[in-house]
């Protein structure tokens, strides 16, 4: 999943994210709060990462402005603010959670895994298609009880289908969600992705999962064909 990390600590917004890097996310990185509103505009998020002492715009202002564009992106705040009142204001403009610094990158993360499973619906960490097992939060994938190995960009794009099941994704999405916003959209990498996915999900079953939506992209599915 794509997260948005807006941080003007650069050291501890780099040791975020690394964290989630190593968790197999895609993080875009802003340091002030103008650039932060621009990339949570320009581009797509499944949740953004939120301090709330910016320079140039201050994290409030940046999720009240948010929600007034009706961009409904979940936002976990950060703060150095103790305040019940400070942490009332954030979820009051709009943030969905609040972790106050210091904290430690395990919270984080359980915090952010959980805005994205009730962003997508899913109040269980497993997501099941047919005999598909994908758990999101140890990264583990069977089928069939046979355990796939996946390389991290490859369980990214896997995931990213599964919690889309039965509808069609586009390749531009697939990168978006995938890959930072400096990638190339124009490359065939997603295909060759793709491809390898196929030969370790759906090589040996009857059943294929992974379809192919002409002149549109691609989907999971668990219909019978």
């Amino acid at each position: 999943m794509r997260i948005l990390l807006i941080e003007d600590e650069k050291r501890l917004s780099n040791i975020i994210k690394k964290g989630f890097i190593e968790l197999g996310y895609v993080v875009d990185q802003a340091f002030d709060g103008e650039e932060g509103f621009y990339l949570a505009r320009s581009e797509s998020y499944d949740v953004i990462i939120l301090d709330i002492l910016l320079p140039k715009l201050d994290g409030i202002t940046v999720c009240k402005q948010l929600r007034d564009k009706k961009i409904a992106i979940p936002i976990l705040m950060l703060t150095a603010k103790a305040r019940v009142e400070d942490r009332v204001m954030g979820l009051d403009v709009g943030a969905d959670d609040y972790l106050t610094k210091p904290f430690e990158f395990v919270e984080l993360k359980a915090r952010v895994n959980a805005l994205l499973r009730r962003n997508y619906h899913q109040p269980q960490s497993l997501i099941t298609i047919d005999d598909l097992k994908i758990d999101p939060i140890k990264r583990i994938v069977k089928r069939n009880n046979k355990h796939i190995v996946l390389t991290p960009k490859e369980f990214s794009i896997l995931e990213f289908l599964a919690l889309h099941k039965d509808e069609p994704v586009t390749r531009t999405q697939i990168t978006e969600h995938t890959w930072d916003y400096n990638f190339d959209s124009f490359s065939n990498v997603v295909d060759v992705f793709i491809a390898t996915l196929r030969k370790k999900i759906d090589n040996g079953y009857k059943n294929k999962l992974i379809h192919t939506v002409h002149g549109v992209g691609y989907k999971i599915s668990e219909r019978k064909r």
